[in-house]
């Protein structure tokens, strides 16, 4: 429930989603995205469904599936008052480390495109530990702060436990490895210091390290590292490390201002490479043309304002810092996939949130959206006093609103006495019998005749 602070400063608890709260923009942008990414995925993944699973719309009925199932738990989410789910926080992370390990050592860990990341429950679907441990993150680091708020002028309670805790689920991440979840996690853990008030040079020192670790890490490995080069120079390797890459920006690029037409895409029958997950946003380019991913790009720009609006708006720090690391995560995984497409970040294999193709991913989104609704719905706005204006007012009133504690200014020597008081303006004005007082002063003073007002006493 949106609540309105009054003067004293207290918020009364009146329902306030209808008078442009920032919960029906939240809303409206979801369900746009999750709209679009519907009817994309069935466009975009219609051909490989038919190639592998024998029928157009065996994509699209399980990724329907997972988001109306995600947007049950989001609306569920959404009625729980998010204070609550300070308690989910070590749970939840110590259930995704669990889950983490599991598919490093465990034999029946689901692999594909070279990384084990998944667990399979009954054969029937499959987990990624790694989605939870993003959502885990922010419950965790949201309560520490939350706890730790008085202690966070000192560098050392501000960064642990929640760096040393991001290091840890990125290596386990990393040793799948999924160099795209491990960034995410790092994005998440600096967000939260940034609303935490981290000093610029913490937070610069801390990305620069980052940074170089992550290079570090691109070049460790041969496929990484031919990765990285075939996106500084894709046209060197057009037929192995820089195909994507290309295929991508001809997708793009055939798109033209208004796209070739929903479903007429040519760039999905096996050209491009994971058409319905990664790069999803090349087949809304090709299909929807600019317009269509301008939509995409201004739905992600309004998902940010929303979120950075519930997060300066929240009643408490816990809110804060849960809308403010939901809305990185969420906005940052949004600008790495669609860089990695139109070429100028290079490919993690990270998915469009709300929008590709997935199954886990989605439903945890959807949890996490429901919880920043939730802050949404207990936003406090600020409200100006009002401002009354009269038009009339007593002598005596105006006498009144004399400063206090003032003293009457003394009329200076050979001029006429006249008390002056302030108006509601600032300036100053007499009343007619002060003004009749001074004229008769003055008409005294022309004609020679002496002053009745007795003179003051010099100091001596």
């Amino acid at each position: 429930m949106t609540t309105v602070a009054g003067r004293d400063g207290r918020g009364a608890a009146r329902p306030l989603l209808g008078a442009g709260s920032t919960y029906w923009l939240l809303l409206a942008v979801v369900c746009a995205l999750l709209i679009i990414g519907l009817v994309m995925v069935l466009s975009a993944s219609s051909v490989a469904a038919l190639a592998k699973q024998g029928d157009s719309y065996a994509y699209f009925k399980r990724q329907l599936l997972w988001v109306v199932g995600g947007v049950v738990v989001m609306l569920g989410a959404s009625r729980i008052d998010y204070r609550l789910w300070r308690r989910l926080g070590t749970p939840l992370l110590v259930a995704a480390t669990a889950g983490l390990v599991y598919v490093l050592a465990h034999p029946a860990a689901v692999s594909a495109y070279g990384s084990t990341r998944w667990i399979s429950i009954g054969g029937v679907l499959t987990v990624q530990p790694a989605e939870f441990a993003k959502l885990a993150l922010v419950l965790f680091s949201a309560n520490v702060l939350t706890r730790k708020a008085r202690l966070l002028g000192d560098v050392r309670h501000l960064l642990v436990p929640v760096l040393p805790l991001t290091m840890l689920l990125a290596a386990l991440v990393m040793l799948e490895p999924d160099l795209g979840t491990t960034l995410l996690l790092c994005a998440i853990a600096f967000g939260m210091l940034f609303v935490a008030g981290a000093p610029l040079l913490l937070l610069g020192g801390v990305g620069a390290l980052g940074l170089a670790g992550g290079m570090g890490l691109i070049m460790s490995a041969p496929y990484r590292r031919t990765r990285f080069f075939s996106f500084m120079d894709p046209a060197a390797d057009p037929q192995n490390g820089g195909y994507q890459f290309i295929q991508g920006r001809l997708a793009l690029g055939s798109g033209g201002l208004l796209g070739v037409g929903l479903g007429a895409g040519r760039q999905k029958w096996s050209y491009v490479p994971n058409a319905h997950t990664d790069f999803i946003f090349a087949i809304i380019g090709e299909e929807l043309g600019l317009l269509g991913t301008l939509s995409i790009l201004l739905l992600f720009v309004a998902f940010a304002y929303a979120g950075v609006r519930v997060a300066q708006r929240a009643p408490d720090p816990f809110g804060r810092y849960l809308a403010g690391g939901i809305t990185v995560w969420i906005v940052v995984q949004a600008l790495v996939n669609i860089g990695a497409v139109v070429g100028v970040l290079p490919i993690t294999g990270v998915p469009l949130p709300l929008v590709s193709f997935g199954g886990s991913s989605m439903l945890v989104l959807l949890a996490a959206t429901g919880m920043l609704l939730n802050v949404a719905r207990h936003e406090v706005w600020s409200v100006r006093r009002s401002v009354i204006a009269t038009t009339t007012r007593t002598a005596a009133e105006r006498r009144g609103r004399r400063t206090a504690g003032r003293a009457p200014s003394r009329p200076a020597r050979g001029r006429p006495a006249s008390v002056r008081t302030t108006t509601r303006g600032g300036g100053h004005r007499q009343t007619p019998a002060q003004k009749a007082k001074a004229d008769a002063e003055q008409t005294r003073r022309a004609q020679g005749v002496p002053s009745t007002r007795t003179p003051r006493k010099e100091p001596r």
